[in-house]
């Protein structure tokens, strides 16, 4: 675990000095033009505010907070917003409308995710004393296996820009599908099988109103899904997530 926080140490740190400079110690980060040149420390015009695509859909950015497997708020995250690249927001708001059909909705835990959070996962995880959130997140898989077995990464899709972390509500709140957002557990694996007819339904309706609109699931998160056809497939963003960043107050 060490090995693996101090080979990307180097990055991080130049990465994350970088998006401070661009943001003015504290100030909103600039907006920068998309493509494969697009500056990470920038915000590109083809990022949204999701509240300003499709305002329907539920939101609980849970690294803004405390309510998370690091148990503290997660750098970069100013305020508790959904920012995406807007082709995938496009998408993400259809999806919430075809499930609106049939009595569902969409509620997102995170979405765009700066370098600097993914860093700080990297601290925590080299943390081997910091069990604090255990017996919620992670009660059955040992902290040193949580990157080998595909739950954290030292590079995330989220930092592109068009992958989101999401589940279905009805009636106002979240439904069951056998296990919490971020439970780091066989359990969250797609493929599951320990689960009731009605999860397994729920998980099965999830997975097929995004996959019908682009979005591809990964094996280990039932929650977690990138759109494929992303604008940004090679550049990790880390300029903070804000309510000044595009389409924000």
């Amino acid at each position: 675990m060490r090995r693996r926080y101090t080979a990307a140490a180097g990055l991080a740190a130049a990465v994350g000095v970088v998006g401070l400079l661009a943001a003015g110690f504290g100030g909103t980060a600039e907006r920068g033009g998309g493509g494969a040149d697009a500056d990470p420390s920038r915000v590109p015009e083809e990022f949204v505010a999701l509240r300003d695509v499709a305002p329907g859909i539920r939101q609980d950015i849970r690294y803004a907070g405390r309510h998370n497997f690091v148990g503290e708020p997660v750098d970069g995250y100013r305020d508790a917003e959904c920012l995406l690249t807007e082709e995938s927001a496009q998408a993400l708001r259809r999806a919430h409308r075809a499930l609106g059909g049939r009595g569902y909705g969409l509620l997102v835990y995170d979405c765009y995710r700066p370098q600097r959070a993914v860093d700080h996962f990297l601290r925590w995880a080299d943390d081997e004393d910091d069990t604090r959130t255990k017996d919620e997140f992670y009660p059955r898989v040992p902290k040193d296996r949580l990157f080998d077995e595909g739950y954290l990464a030292e590079r995330s899709g989220h930092s592109r820009g068009s992958t989101v972390d999401v589940t279905l509500v009805r009636d106002g709140e979240p439904v069951d599908m056998g296990t919490d957002f971020d439970f780091f557990d066989p359990r969250s694996h797609v493929g599951e099988r320990d689960l009731d007819a009605d999860q397994r339904t729920a998980r099965a309706t999830l997975r097929g109103a995004l996959t019908r609109e682009g979005f591809v699931p990964v094996t280990t998160e039932w929650w977690h899904f990138g759109y494929e056809p992303e604008p940004f497939p090679d550049t990790h963003f880390d300029f903070p997530v804000s309510r000044d960043a595009p389409g924000g107050d």
